[in-house]
């Protein structure tokens, strides 16, 4: 997301980095690009405002500081005030004294409120809680179906009784507490637009749980509109954070960089794709870099973490750096790579790479062309390809249902990375 606000904040920001000094000109026109990509962002005109001139103050004395030249200067100030804009500090949650600790969700349907509350459940067993789901939402027949088929697969189980929702909410936490569940989730009705009986509903599921937090789903594609609804909904149940979903989908983010200054409650968790731990708590000072272009090593190393074993990892680049890395390996990574989500994603969290890189077209079907084809090899072949000459060539892409010249832009870019890792490890070795 925030591709076409990171491209215009880029842009401009580039100009002022190695300016030894800023006229009041440099600054006004600096600021009229922000503005204008903040507009285009879709964040709203009010934030915009209150932005550009606490950016402004900030700005004009910005040639008093010794370790940054004013145009880095700028830059910072820009960075913080995204930062401050994004919600300022991570939302930490703190658990009850006396479990569970209990989380209702809210939100309209069609908001991804459902797979939110499974994928919070997947959150919270990740930090070693016993997480229970309630299904609420009796009054679409297949949300409670739905969340029971996301709780088997995170094997987290699922409460739910045909009737009142009230009253399911609050068996439900009786439920956990006779099992020692230390969290309960407590998913509950949406409709496609507010209405005066979703509201009373929700409310009294509210008083009937007394939940810890209130979360409300917010589909980030709606822009302006998932403003409105949460100031809508934070009327009713004074909500405690915001649960952004189809992040990776909305290239404006007018509603991330709006929510927090409008409504005054932090955005809590992003939901950045499909899958089920595709899921994260929201960092705004992570999400400022990405859009400054500045990466966010923190969150990219977290992921691997979460995916890669240690030992296995550390005995891979032992063998790259040695030059006895196969093709067999590089699947392998390959495979764990697509754990910590699309490849896409990955790059941007990277810093330093230059914009066409980032910008490049590398999408998951590339990356299952690629196993394809390494699948077709022999083991033979995988280990030594420069025996793939060209009979075999064309045995191994009519096998993957690819093309010879696929084929060879593999073995040919697998080559030099090979040849490159080896002369790397070449050089340490020579220190």
């Amino acid at each position: 997301m925030f591709e076409a606000l990171s491209d215009r904040l880029g842009g401009v920001l580039k100009g002022l980095r190695n300016r030894g000094r800023l006229t009041q000109q440099d600054v006004d026109e600096a600021l009229a690009e922000v503005r204008t990509a903040l507009l285009e962002a879709d964040v709203n005109v009010t934030v915009v405002r209150d932005v550009i001139e606490r950016i402004r103050a900030q700005a004009i004395g910005s040639t008093t500081a010794t370790a940054l030249n004013p145009g880095q200067q700028v830059i910072k100030i820009v960075n913080d005030e995204l930062v401050a804009m994004l919600g300022g500090q991570t939302l930490k949650i703190m658990y009850a004294g006396q479990p569970p600790t209990v989380v209702l969700i809210a939100g309209l349907q069609g908001s991804g409120k459902t797979t939110s509350a499974a994928k919070l459940a997947g959150w919270f067993k990740s930090q070693g809680r016993q997480p229970l789901l309630v299904g609420a939402d009796l009054q679409r027949p297949a949300a409670v179906e739905q969340l029971r088929v996301l709780g088997a697969q995170l094997n987290v189980p699922v409460f739910s009784e045909p009737g009142d929702p009230v009253q399911t909410a609050a068996r439900g936490l009786a439920e956990a507490k006779r099992l020692g569940r230390d969290v309960l989730i407590v998913d509950t009705a949406g409709r496609l637009a507010i209405d005066e009986e979703m509201m009373k509903q929700v409310r009294q599921i509210s008083q009937a749980v007394k939940p810890n937090y209130t979360f409300l789903v917010v589909d980030a594609m709606t822009g302006q509109d998932a403003v409105t609804v949460a100031q809508v909904f934070d009327k009713t149940l004074s909500i405690d954070g915001v649960i952004l979903t189809k992040l990776d989908g909305d290239a404006r983010g007018g509603a991330a960089l709006s929510v927090k200054h409008v409504l005054g409650k932090p955005i809590a968790f992003a939901a950045t794709g499909e899958k089920l731990d595709a899921f994260e708590q929201f960092h705004p000072d992570r999400m400022a870099s990405r859009i400054l272009g500045m990466g966010d090593m923190l969150t990219l190393i977290e992921q691997a973490e979460r995916v890669f074993e240690k030992d296995k990892a550390e005995a891979t680049a032992a063998k790259m750096l040695e030059g006895e890395f196969t093709l067999d390996d590089f699947l392998e990574q390959l495979q764990q790579l697509k754990k910590m989500g699309s490849l896409q994603g990955i790059i941007g969290m990277v810093p330093g790479l230059p914009k066409e890189l980032k910008n490049a077209e590398i999408s998951d079907d590339q990356v299952s062309r690629t196993e394809a084809i390494i699948r077709s090899m022999t083991q033979q072949e995988r280990a030594y390809p420069q025996i793939i000459n060209g009979g075999r060539r064309t045995r191994i892409s009519k096998g993957s249902g690819t093309t010879v010249a696929d084929v060879n832009r593999l073995v040919k870019q697998f080559t030099e990375m090979k040849k490159m890792m080896k002369q790397m490890g070449s050089r340490r070795g020579s220190r």
